[in-house]
């Protein structure tokens, strides 16, 4: 009821299509077509006519909804004060977007004024008004006089379309009276849009300083004028108050140009079909309709009908979606494969590939190092000293041990001397005692002091290696960061690098964009739900049959135009060229690879000898790096040795000193029994 009583407003034709919509949505869903089961009478009436014609068919619901669609578009165009030509202009276009979808796709049988020729009259009116609109609007805008005689033009174009329809018997005799007033109306607009149009050619010629064509056509333009008036007796009075202001406008340009021409400029006028005609510029077309366009006919109220077919159909485009991808996967599995092994035989990790910043810091287990002999500026000193103490400790034993040795060598070779001069053997029990206990004990300590002394000299060759790396840490940074070996590229070798890591770029980008090209097209698979649009198609091409072809005398009859498999198989191949535009990025995606590995392996052969040298200078800094880590991890090390060797040293002090004690007092001893015997 709402659709049949609609406000002559913006809501009427959203209501209007709304209902359009949901006639759409049941028909698909219920047989409700003509000599189909649940087919129902519907009743309208005529317009011109007045009669009430029935039909057992949603489809004339539909088509009598849509013809008021469009003659509600129309009077709200022809409503508007022109405020804005742009809503006047949009009216008129959907007015003939809904008479061109009626005469496009439904019969002409249902009614008289739904035939072919009332609705290309329709369709005409509708399109000229509309150009009428932007005519107004250029006009006002002072566009270039020959793009507003060429738009003037094609209203003509409409309107002597509009003409020939009427001109039809058979609208002639459904029209009756009002097709003489309707036709007068028409060739009066075609007169006075002519004038217009050649109003405007002559503006283009005295533009031009064409002054013979300005006085033929603004002559041109005063006779189509002149017609137009005889043909608008009857008419409104602001009709006539347009033609008396236009008439005014083109008499006075003519009487101008003619003035102008036969005092001053002399120039030939010549005749007007001598001249180029003004071909029309269509700038308006009829809006399509979309019946089931979810943003006009909001929410279907049958959605949960689903007939099974649908639900087959779904299942087999579901099917073409998953050979879809398999096909794309398996290029882009292909494509992987080769670049993946073609990475690791050119081992260029684009992460280590420049390393060069890392020579600009110092790294942070040298820092730390740094920051550790900071706060202890006496470290190397420390060290010396001790190693110092430790080397005066060891002299002080050294000396020691070698002045017991000397006097036992003493002891020894006067005790020979005075065997020599007696000829023969002291006796043993005249020896002094203890001479042999300090031998054998100096001997252990000799024994000892040697081993040390091995030691000892390890040490101070490590401290003297260690020494130099330990001045260095504990000094400025600068001096550590001088002290680490950097690359030294040039110009040629910097550009060979930035090349090989834009290249780098390109692959890491293509295979990020592949990624997400592969992403989008698998989010775009799994949303892809086509029920609804199954529903919404004809309940014939929604069937789906899988028997077997007919056969005729042995040869298989080929599948009719309006086989449902065939007419399934277009609708699934429309709904798949929604990833056309995906799959074509992929497929330049790939393509790009060869090109893109190509280049990439010009750029490594380039690379090989910087890459050589860059590796050289690295092993160098790490080898730096670990021999000064090394030096301070010694420190601690190099300080308990020396610790434990002053601790040897001194214990082993204390001994020899008082086995230089003994020592002498042995030796005095035996040299005064030794003098004793020589007394003697």
């Amino acid at each position: 009821q709402s659709a049949v009583s609609v406000p002559r407003d913006f809501e009427g034709c959203s209501t209007l299509r709304k209902y359009l919509g949901q006639l759409h949505f049941l028909q698909s869903r219920i047989p409700m077509g003509a000599e189909q089961d649940a087919a129902v009478p519907v009743t309208w009436t005529e317009i011109f006519s007045g009669k009430a014609v029935t039909h057992e068919d949603i489809k004339y619901e539909q088509a009598c909804v849509l013809y008021n669609l469009g003659a509600l578009h129309s009077m709200l165009g022809a409503m508007d004060k022109r405020v804005s030509e742009e809503v006047s202009c949009t009216h008129f276009q959907c007015a003939a977007g809904a008479f061109t979808y009626l005469r496009d796709h439904f019969p002409h049988s249902y009614s008289v004024d739904m035939s072919h020729q009332i609705l290309s009259l329709n369709i005409n009116l509708m399109l000229g008004q509309a150009q009428e609109c932007l005519l107004e609007k250029s006009m006002l805008d002072n566009r270039k006089s020959f793009l507003v005689a060429r738009i003037s033009a094609q209203v003509v174009d409409y309107y002597k379309e509009a003409c020939r329809a009427l001109e039809n018997s058979e609208t002639a005799s459904l029209l009756g009276k009002i097709q003489k007033d309707w036709k007068k109306l028409v060739q009066m607009k075609i007169y006075y849009f002519a004038a217009v149009a050649h109003l405007h050619m002559g503006k283009q010629a005295e533009e031009q300083q064409k002054f013979g064509e300005r006085v033929i056509y603004f002559q041109s333009a005063l006779d189509k004028l002149n017609e137009a008036i005889k043909l608008a007796k009857g008419q409104p009075e602001t009709v006539q108050e347009a033609l008396r202001f236009t008439m005014d406008v083109i008499g006075g340009k003519y009487n101008s140009a003619k003035k102008d021409n036969d005092f001053i400029y002399h120039e030939a006028v010549p005749a007007l079909d001598t001249l180029q005609s003004v071909k029309g510029a269509p700038l308006v077309k009829a809006l399509p309709v979309n019946p089931t366009d979810p943003a006009v006919t909001g929410p279907d109220i049958f959605a949960k009908l689903v007939p099974m077919a649908a639900h087959e159909a779904s299942s087999l485009y579901s099917e073409e979606k998953a050979k879809l991808l398999r096909d794309v996967m398996a290029k882009i599995e292909a494509k992987n494969e080769v670049l993946d092994q073609f990475m690791d035989s050119m081992q260029l990790d684009p992460e280590t590939v420049d390393n060069l910043d890392m020579y600009n810091h110092i790294p942070a287990v040298l820092m730390e190092k740094c920051a550790a002999l900071s706060v202890r500026p006496d470290t190397v000193r420390n060290l010396v000293q001790s190693m110092q103490v430790l080397s005066g400790v060891f002299t002080d034993v050294e000396a020691s041990l070698k002045e017991i040795r000397d006097l036992l060598e003493e002891d020894e070779a006067q005790e020979q001397k005075v065997q020599e001069l007696l000829g023969r053997v002291l006796p043993a029990p005249g020896s002094p005692p203890g001479l042999a206990e300090v031998s054998k004990e100096c001997s252990k300590y000799l024994e000892l002091h040697e081993k040390a002394s091995f030691t000892n000299t390890e040490l101070h060759r490590a401290m003297n290696l260690h020494l130099g790396n330990l001045r260095l840490l504990g000094g400025p940074l600068e001096q550590v960061r001088a002290a680490l070996p950097t690359p030294t590229l040039t110009e040629e070798d910097k550009q060979v690098l930035q090349n090989l890591k834009r290249i780098l770029a390109k692959v890491q980008e293509m295979r990020d964009q592949r990624v997400s090209l592969e992403q989008q097209l698998r989010e775009m698979i799994q949303k892809d739900d086509i029920t609804t649009s199954l529903v919404t198609t004809d309940r014939s091409e929604m069937k789906v049959g899988w028997g077997h072809p007919v056969c005729l005398r042995g040869a298989a009859l080929a599948p009719s135009p309006t086989d449902p498999a065939l007419s399934r198989q277009k609708l699934f191949e429309e709904q798949l060229r929604k990833y056309d535009q995906l799959r074509v990025y992929l497929e330049q995606n790939l393509a790009a690879q060869e090109n893109v590995l190509k280049a990439l392996t010009d750029a490594n052969v380039k690379y090989a000898a910087v890459r050589k040298g860059l590796a050289e200078v690295e092993h160098k800094w790490n080898t730096t790096v670990q021999t000064l880590v090394a030096s301070y991890e010694a420190y601690e090390d190099l300080m308990k040795k020396s610790q434990e060797g002053k601790d040897f040293y001194t214990d082993l002090e204390g001994k020899v000193a008082k086995l230089l004690e003994r020592a002498r007092a042995v030796c005095q001893a035996s040299q005064a029994q030794r003098q004793q015997l020589l007394e003697r």
